[in-house]
């Protein structure tokens, strides 16, 4: 598999990890779009956030907790987090992630 978060999960591509644990790590995102944007991907591939839910509840409340800890680590207490699922809602790269955004205002709807 040619899967760029695959290759940063398995070091066969460095990459300064946020944050690391046995299931997940964390990487700021190299195209921020917010003072904060941290991308929280899950070690084994998933294409997307639903089939992490579907697959392993453990792992998907992970992404959940750490974005919250990594948030609040860097002094933010309002944030959003991000899964997008499918080309057409902005999903580039197809490993799942969570992104996780604070340090300005977020418009509703997204535009």
């Amino acid at each position: 598999m040619d899967c760029l978060f695959c290759k940063f999960a398995n070091k066969e591509i460095p990459v300064d990890f946020v944050y690391e644990s046995e299931k997940i790590f964390a990487i700021n995102d190299i195209d921020p779009k917010a003072p904060m944007h941290v991308l929280l991907i899950p070690k084994k591939h998933f294409e997307n956030g639903p089939e992490v839910a579907k697959a392993d509840s453990e792992i998907f409340a992970e992404l959940f907790t750490t974005a919250s800890k990594i948030a609040s680590g860097r002094g933010f207490t309002d944030f959003r987090t991000v899964f997008n699922t499918g080309a057409e809602a902005g999903q580039s790269v197809f490993h799942a992630h969570l992104h996780l955004l604070g340090g300005r205002v977020f418009a509703w709807p997204p535009g």
